[in-house]
């Protein structure tokens, strides 16, 4: 039988998204990572990591039983004397729905799915008229699934740097990811190459027993108009074809983005952030951290 749990809530996954700061599993099946900023301390989501919150299995746990772990959250969570609490919880987790009840702030967020890879033609039977043209354009290319980290970021921050931007990503986060993630046989850099080896497009992979997650994809704009993306994704849902599992974006809010993995007839699927501030001056570091993300596009 599959483990449900999702790769961002294992072990090994927290220990490589949260080298070099604390977390712990402050209560059975919740890792958390524990951050202190100033004289404050807070629960906020690790780098790249879409699921978080406590897992249960959807299947078993019953009503009473997700009434009873959300105050038990609470409790927890009131003990440990925060300013402000922030997690997003798996896709089909019964939690929210109940943290709501007890005074937690839930919102909607979207990731799109691809669940039925078995039938590839039908597959690509969806995708969108522009994205079949695209792949027209990327007859030429070709895919590679040996990709080091070093060189996937060198070419992340150069296709950034060609945008005016940067990545939210240092490299030593990486490297210790993708050493972390092959140990447990659960990465891969898939890129998009020319006959000349040029790099077109690349996308780390991560996959769990359930699904595939398109983690961080990147394109260089001088080859925007190459069909390498479309090609991208395509051999991205190859792969987790090949392993067995589904296909996730793994999310986003924003609505070109969106858009863009629409095309390829992904279903959106919404899952939950449960948030509660604590400490009014929280509010401050929020601010912040909101025009962070929007200074680069996160």
């Amino acid at each position: 039988m599959a483990n449900k749990r999702p790769i961002f809530m294992e072990k090994w996954w927290m220990d490589a998204v949260c080298a070099g700061k604390y977390w712990e599993e402050i209560l059975p099946d919740m890792p958390t990572l524990i951050r202190k900023r100033w004289w404050m301390r807070y629960i906020v989501m690790p780098q790249q990591t879409q699921i978080g919150g406590m897992w249960v299995d959807p299947d078993t746990c019953t009503m009473p039983q997700a009434q009873d772990l959300a105050k038990q959250i609470d409790a927890k969570l009131a003990d440990m004397h925060l300013s402000y609490y922030y997690q997003q919880y798996p896709v089909d987790s019964p939690l929210p729905e109940y943290m709501r009840a007890i005074g937690y702030k839930v919102k909607e967020r979207v990731t799109y799915r691809i669940n039925d890879l078995s039938d590839l033609d039908k597959v690509i039977g969806a995708f969108s008229k522009n994205k079949k043209r695209q792949l027209q354009k990327a007859l030429s290319l070709h895919a590679e699934r040996d990709m080091d980290a070093e060189t996937f970021y060198q070419f992340h921050a150069k296709c950034m740097d060609d945008r005016n931007r940067r990545v939210s990503y240092e490299r030593e986060f990486l490297l210790v990811l993708d050493r972390k993630a092959r140990r447990a046989n659960q990465g891969r850099i898939l890129s998009i190459c020319n006959a000349d080896g040029e790099v077109y497009a690349a996308a780390y992979l991560v996959w769990d027993d359930r699904y595939m997650y398109y983690l961080m994809p990147t394109f260089a704009p001088a080859h925007k108009d190459s069909g390498a993306g479309a090609l991208l994704v395509l051999e991205a849902i190859k792969m987790a074809r090949e392993l067995g599992v589904a296909f996730d974006f793994e999310g986003s809010m924003h609505r070109g983005v969106a858009n863009h993995y629409k095309q390829f007839g992904a279903t959106p699927t919404i899952y939950y952030s449960v948030s509660k501030v604590y400490k009014w001056y929280f509010y401050i570091p929020l601010a912040i951290n909101w025009l962070r993300n929007l200074k680069y596009g996160l």
